[in-house]
């Protein structure tokens, strides 16, 4: 009878082991996540000695060669992260008080006094680490440096702060960063910068009245050879229109806030998700597809199990443990099946989202000397219409435009081709 009894716990402990085995595949590890606190300002400062920033929509990453089965990088997602982390950086340093007005810029051709620049080098939930690389429009590099965190199991809880982005250390950190590098600066090298940015832009509408300037050596840096006269009307002329061309560039900051709070939901998702597979993965060295295969094994097992025996009772028993193991194998197999199931869910939604961003933002109507105009396209396709329209007016205006020969008077189109 005791042969009996231990035969039978002999057998139920090889039906549970597997189970064991599965059951370690639950995220059971904890991480605080890491933080800073950031840097905001605590006295009013000059508001004419505020710098403008302009963060570039940061590069996805992706490597020309990426198999996504085996990198874990999806196209789709990393596009659409680098909108949304330039946007969330936006957010948070505009929220300091150490700047002017911070903007998200399809391309550098939007003049500004600070550029900064983003590559997302990893991005996967759990751990991210982006460079960051930080110039002036004098040319003068600020600094590169590469910014990383881990995240933890309450980075995604529901209790959390919204306003705080699982990856907040990160953005936290870079707004300090440029703070104190501000900080070393001196005063009147703000405001050489903001004399820069201007020019660049009155040469961008009218070469030939401010193309000298300023001046650029091999290095690329630039100075300023003179500036203009305060009392030409030309350049109050011009001011007014870099006025619109910068709430222009507010305006299509509304798209990069609507993707931004569009693809929240499900973006925050799938790195909760991906963050949670990641920490499996980890711990258990399987992914999903491991525990997947491990539900097979086990299923495998129980239905080989022989159950054939001359007692009733033992019989019974091991019928009844072949059904424990054929459940828990097939519930081993759906939860990896799931798994994947629900990534592929927020990828698509993230895919759609990102897609309809990409393709075509929402047309944007401006109002030019009383007439309206509307602007399709992509984001950086809008603002390239907006900078030519501005040109165009600019010239009609003055009469001027780079295209004229001085001295060479050219006929009317209408008389080309005139005998």
């Amino acid at each position: 009878m005791s042969g009996g009894i231990t035969r039978l716990k002999t057998l139920r402990l090889a039906l549970l082991l597997p189970f064991l085995s599965l059951g370690a595949c639950s995220v059971n590890e904890v991480i605080t996540a890491e933080e800073s606190e950031l840097v905001v300002a605590t006295d009013s400062k000059d508001e004419g000695l505020l710098l403008d920033v302009g963060i570039i929509e940061f590069d996805a990453g992706v490597p020309e060669d990426n198999d996504p089965e085996r990198s874990r990088i999806y196209e789709d997602i990393r596009n659409a992260e680098s909108r949304y982390l330039a946007y969330h950086l936006k957010s948070t340093m505009q929220g300091t008080g150490h700047w002017g007005a911070v903007r998200v810029l399809p391309s550098e051709n939007a003049f500004t006094d600070v550029i900064v620049k983003g590559k997302i080098e990893k991005s996967d939930g759990e751990f991210v680490d982006i460079r960051i690389d930080v110039s002036d429009t004098s040319g003068q590099h600020w600094y590169t440096k590469n910014y990383e965190m881990q995240t933890g199991i309450s980075s995604y809880a529901e209790s959390r702060d919204r306003r705080l982005d699982p990856y907040q250390k990160v953005f936290n950190d870079i707004a300090n960063d440029l703070h104190a590098f501000s900080e070393t600066l001196p005063q009147d090298f703000f405001r050489r910068l903001q004399q820069i940015s201007e020019l660049k832009f009155f040469a961008d509408m009218s070469p030939l009245a401010y193309g000298e300037h300023l001046s650029q050596d091999d290095d690329g840096l630039v100075t300023i050879n003179r500036l203009p006269a305060e009392n030409d009307p030309a350049v109050d002329r011009l001011r007014q229109i870099r006025e619109r061309d910068r709430l222009v560039v507010d305006m299509l900051n509304e798209h990069y806030a609507n993707f931004y709070y569009g693809i929240a939901i499900p973006y925050n998702a799938y790195r909760k998700a991906a963050r949670e597979e990641a920490v499996n993965y980890r711990q258990v060295r399987r992914s999903a597809a491991l525990q997947t295969l491990m539900g097979v094994v086990v299923l495998a097992g129980s239905l080989s199990v022989d159950t054939g025996d001359s007692s009733y009772s033992r019989r019974r028993m091991k019928q009844s443990l072949q059904g424990i193991g054929i459940t828990e194998g097939f519930s081993a197999i759906m939860k990896g099946v799931t798994r994947r199931n629900e990534a592929s869910i927020h990828v698509e939604a993230i895919k759609e989202l990102a897609e309809s961003f990409g393709s075509e933002a929402a047309p944007m109507v401006v109002t030019v000397e009383g007439q309206a105009r509307r602007l399709t396209g992509t984001a950086a396709a809008q603002y390239e219409a907006w900078r030519k329209l501005l040109r165009d007016i600019y010239q009609s205006e003055t009469g001027f435009g780079q295209a004229v020969d001085v001295g060479a008077p050219q006929r009317a189109p209408e008389l080309a081709s005139s005998p």
